[in-house]
């Protein structure tokens, strides 16, 4: 199990292979091609400057948000937050890089207001409210929507305050950067075992981290196969132990079971 192989996590150079991610259903979704979200509300399939409710039963899609592409052209995940549809956007592929958090009511989808991180070392691509604070990931990429000198290595995780001001970051570690190369990190946040759960651009799978005890890299502590093939991703909080993801090339949100086990935090 997932569980039992967090807790026999080795160094970087053999990070271990968790039990694979079920697939329960996939929901047909036209608008399932950067990530998805999960809420009591429904499920949320997110491209670009378009955003769709979906009814979690019956899959129905209920309601349509459409943003200017120009204000808004690629807004990668969402994820509902303290009772909003919290959303990380960027000028992807743009450079100078410039990233926003966009905010939305959850029933309606009428934005509510902007957080304006402004110019800064990569593109925002997922946003999570975790133990108190703001958390987020900035993906730099070697080809399209780089910005040199940085390239995918680059890719960083900030902590913020509660005010959005910048606290901590992290790098990731070379056994995720070898897999996602030449691209970055599309999804991420927190799940119930109190890791950080990853994933990149393309490949059918999740990387699964945690804070280190000192440095500034992250520790890589499995690797977990699903069939989502990247692109941004969210947990069920309504229902542990369920992540979504989606199927870009099938126009899909899938729902996932995940053995999240809690691992030993140390």
């Amino acid at each position: 199990m997932l569980g039992a192989l967090l807790l026999l996590a080795t160094p970087a150079a053999a990070v271990p292979q968790g039990e694979a991610a079920e697939t329960v259903r996939r929901i047909p979704a036209a608008e399932a091609r950067q990530g998805v979200a999960a809420g009591p509300a429904g499920i949320y399939a997110v491209a670009n400057w378009t955003i769709a409710r979906y009814d979690r039963r019956t899959g129905e899609r209920l309601n349509v948000w459409e943003g200017d592409p120009v204000r808004y052209p690629h807004i990668n995940s969402c994820a509902l937050l303290k009772g909003e549809l919290v959303c990380a956007a960027s000028n992807f592929p743009a450079v100078p890089h410039a990233s926003s958090v966009e905010i939305f009511d959850p029933v309606t989808l009428a934005h509510k207001r902007t957080v304006s991180l402004g110019q800064g070392t990569g593109s925002l691509t997922w946003v999570d409210w975790h133990d108190g604070h703001w958390w987020g990931m900035f993906a730099n990429y070697d080809a399209k929507g780089g910005e040199p000198p940085r390239d995918h290595r680059h890719t960083t995780l900030v902590k913020f305050d509660s005010e959005w001001r910048r606290t901590e970051s992290w790098a990731l570690p070379a056994t995720i950067l070898e897999r996602i190369a030449p691209m970055s990190i599309s999804g991420g946040g927190f799940g119930p075992d109190g890791n950080l759960w990853l994933s990149g651009h393309d490949l059918p799978e999740l990387y699964v981290t945690r804070l280190p005890k000192g440095g500034a890299t992250l520790d890589h502590i499995a690797t977990v196969p699903m069939e989502a093939e990247g692109q941004a991703i969210d947990w069920d909080e309504s229902r542990p132990g369920i992540l979504w993801g989606i199927d870009r090339r099938g126009r899909a949100m899938i729902e996932m079971r995940i053995g999240t086990a809690t691992a030993d935090p140390g």
